[in-house]
Formats: C-alpha cells, structure tokens, sequence
C-alpha cells in the first residue's frame, strides 16, 4: 500500500494519475495548502521541502519519496511499467521527463503567479512567461508530429508533461495552433485512468478552462497565499 500526499495541482496529479494507471494500491492523504498542511512537522518529516506530492510506500519499511518526478520513476522501476529497461529507452523517457520538470512545469508555474494570482499585473514578465511557455508547447507540438507519445509507448514522460498542458488555459496560453499536441492531450484525457486520476482529489477549480465564479474564487485564495509568501507549486 502507498500513502500519496497531494492537493488538487498539477504535479499532484501527475502521481494520482500513474497510481491508477499502474493499479496499485494507495491512500490519499489530501493535504490543504492555504490551511498550510504542507508545512507541519509530520509533513516535513516525510518532505523537508514542505511541498506536495510526496508518497510513503508502506510495503517497502516505509520509504517515502517526494518531488513528483522522483515519485513517478520510483513507481515505474518498482512495477518495471511506464518506463522502458533498456538503456535508450530509459534516456529518452527521462529526457522528456526532464523537459517537463525544468520547463514546462516551472514556466506555466511563473504563468499563473504572474498571469492570475500575483497582485500587480507586470506585462513583461506575464508576457516572458507565457511566451516561454508557448515555445515549450511548441516543442511538444514538433515533436509529436511524428510520434504518438513523447518516448515510444506511453510513458511517465506522457503523464507529467500531460498533467501540465492540460492547464494551458489556466496559463493564459491556448493551443488553437498546436494540431499535434492537442490531438496527444484528447488521447491522453480519453484514458480511463487518466479520468480517475485527476479527480485524486478533484479540484475545487475546472483549471481547463476560465470566467466563472468559481475561478475567480480559487484566484483569490490563491493571491493570499502569494502575498503572505508561501508557495503555490504543487
């Protein structure tokens, strides 16, 4: 059995969604991160980062695992699923792995501090930030003109980069443009354990899309969270 630490964001998912696709068992902890749960004493023990998700895998003497990349290669070398052995196909998983941990997740992160929670609007830097996230789409989209997953077969590299896009709205970015990436993210969305896994636990805000009361709500919590200094990556 694994204990997953989360919250309804998009590194969360990323492990929720991998649980599901690989069936193994697990326990959702679901912590509140404007309550600050994210910071107590019990969960810095498991996460000294004090940031979500983090898991506890109670049937190997409770090792725990914390930052969402580090989660979902642990769980596909615990099954042997996800990721291929081979040395190759090992490297080009994690390459895009990578790509999605140093830069598609980090610069749509900025994007929505910026974009949506962050008092001021700066124009230069929302502009950077989605213009750097919209080159990065525009990778994903190139790359996947030629190829039905990002790594071969499905792979984790699909499910954190996936659990990012799918929020392009949220980032202020749209990918009317991108025929190969969206044609990648309804695939993906279609997965039955994709479906399970981004309601583990359901957001209290649709961040697929914008403009009704409950978004303007989730903003504004999320802008006191902003301005008292703690973080909203997750």
């Amino acid at each position: 059995m694994i204990d997953l630490y989360t919250a309804a964001t998009p590194n969360g998912h990323k492990v929720s969604i991998a649980l599901e696709e690989l069936a193994l068992p697990y326990t959702l902890q679901v912590l509140d991160l404007s309550r600050g749960d994210q910071k107590t004493p019990e969960f810095l023990a498991i996460n000294p980062n004090g940031r979500i998700p983090a898991i506890v895998d109670r049937e190997a003497d409770n090792f725990a695992v914390f930052e969402s990349g580090a989660i979902l290669i642990y769980l596909a070398e615990k099954t042997g699923r996800l990721m291929p052995t081979d040395a190759k196909g090992r490297s080009r998983v994690l390459q895009w792995l990578m790509f999605q941990m140093g830069g598609v997740g980090p610069m749509m992160g900025q994007a929505n501090v910026f974009f949506r929670y962050f008092p001021e609007k700066i124009t230069s830097v929302i502009d950077r930030y989605q213009g750097e996230t919209k080159r990065l789409l525009r990778v994903l989209d190139g790359h996947l003109k030629d190829h039905e997953y990002l790594a071969g077969d499905y792979s984790i590299a699909d499910i954190a980069n996936w659990a990012w896009v799918r929020t392009h709205r949220w980032s202020g970015v749209e990918i009317d443009d991108l025929p190969h990436l969206k044609r990648w993210r309804d695939a993906i969305r279609a997965r039955p354990a994709v479906q399970r896994g981004i309601e583990a636990p359901p957001s209290q805000v649709d961040l697929t899309r914008d403009g009704d009361e409950a978004a303007a709500r989730f903003s504004a919590n999320a802008r006191t969270i902003v301005e008292t200094g703690q973080s909203l990556k997750g």
